[in-house]
């Protein structure tokens, strides 16, 4: 009875969800598309003590990291055939940064390094290789502009941020989602108040993805790691999502624009960077509640990734005496009434992924 009771609730659950939302994209959907990729559930973490000295990586040992990450993840038998399993000489790649949490907390030049090595194994010219963020500003802030190399390319969707969100100039008309959802004094009757666009980078200028997200806490969404790195870094018209600590649709919105076929196909791989990582006032990085991890996590699967980083944000919170992310309650740095952690298990109900713990696998090594 409990178990036909439960399918019932899910049926009814994702009924009530192609109610409220809706997506369009030109892109077809297959049963081979990138999200969740062909290693469901599988989730490698590498740790290493000595990959970050003084508040600097170190960039011989995060390569050492990602070699092994990407080797343990494919099963292939070196880093250069792991790389080549993913990727190909006739690919142009995108590279989703996250510089959302301030020179403090973004993604380091090292690990982007360190992959964009790996895609040259692969025959990907640094030409073929575009690095990517919603707002070029925000990126510019973190000094990414001086990360690239010669021949790679950065591009952003929006010049900086705004309260707006409406701006069209590097989003893609033919991709959206739409949900029920618009910011005080927009006009819901307007279909682009209820829409949230597609960067053009995404649906025109690259045809696979590697999302780099760093492991923090959120506020509203709880977590931000690799589906909300997607879902918030890749379209337009987002703070509708969470646009007051109680009016907050986080849960809904992530798996929705990640749903979207464009981007579930494209996305074919994803690095946590958790060498630093923030347990708590996310998502900026504050820094009282930046900790380092000394790990990378590699996997195909968004849900898994999350699940498993989720938990790892929750160990570090009871280790300082502080209430799980999903049971917690606002304070002076976190002020949403509630944190949607359930956003990563919507997702795995819409097939972004595994979120049940007895069907994921996480393999820990140790490097040192």
């Amino acid at each position: 009875m409990y178990t036909r009771r439960r399918e019932f609730l899910e049926t009814a659950f994702l009924g009530a969800a192609a109610a409220v939302t809706q997506s369009r994209s030109s892109a077809a959907q297959t049963r081979n598309a990138g999200i969740p990729g062909p290693y469901p559930g599988r989730v490698i973490a590498v740790e290493h003590s000595e990959c970050i000295v003084s508040g600097v990586y170190q960039q011989q040992t995060i390569g050492q990291m990602v070699d092994r990450g990407m080797t343990d993840l494919t099963g292939a038998p070196t880093a250069q055939e792991a790389w080549r399993s993913l990727f190909t000489a006739g690919d142009v790649v995108g590279i989703k940064v996250s510089p959302v949490g301030g020179p403090k907390l973004c993604s380091d030049a090292s690990v982007l390094h360190a992959i964009m090595d790996g895609l040259n194994q692969a025959g990907v010219p640094d030409t073929s290789i575009i690095v990517f963020n919603r707002y070029r500003e925000e990126a510019m802030e973190c000094g990414m502009d001086k990360w690239l190399r010669p021949g790679n390319r950065f591009v952003a969707a929006s010049p900086r941020y705004d309260d707006l969100q409406l701006d069209m100039g590097g989003y893609d008309e033919n991709h959206f989602m739409e949900m029920a959802l618009v910011k005080p004094g927009d006009d819901p009757n307007n279909p682009h108040s209820r829409r949230s666009y597609v960067a053009k980078v995404v649906t025109t200028q690259v045809n696979k993805i590697i999302n780099l997200p760093v492991l923090k806490h959120h506020q509203s969404a709880g977590v931000t790691i690799t589906l909300k790195n997607m879902s918030h870094g890749f379209v337009n018209n987002v703070n509708r999502s969470h646009i007051t600590p109680t009016a907050n649709a986080c849960g809904m919105f992530i798996p929705s624009v990640v749903n979207l076929p464009v981007i579930r196909e494209k996305v074919v791989l994803h690095v946590v960077d958790a060498v630093r990582a923030s347990y708590h006032g996310g998502p900026s990085g504050k820094p009282q509640f930046i900790w380092e991890p000394k790990t990378l996590y590699f996997g195909t699967d968004p849900v898994a990734l999350d699940k498993t980083g989720l938990k790892v944000i929750d160990a570090k919170r009871q280790q300082m005496g502080m209430a799980s992310v999903a049971l917690s309650k606002p304070d002076n740095a976190s002020h949403f009434l509630n944190c949607q952690v359930e956003h990563i298990e919507i997702a795995g109900m819409l097939g972004l992924g595994v979120f049940a713990d007895d069907k994921i696998q996480v393999k820990s090594v140790r490097l040192a």
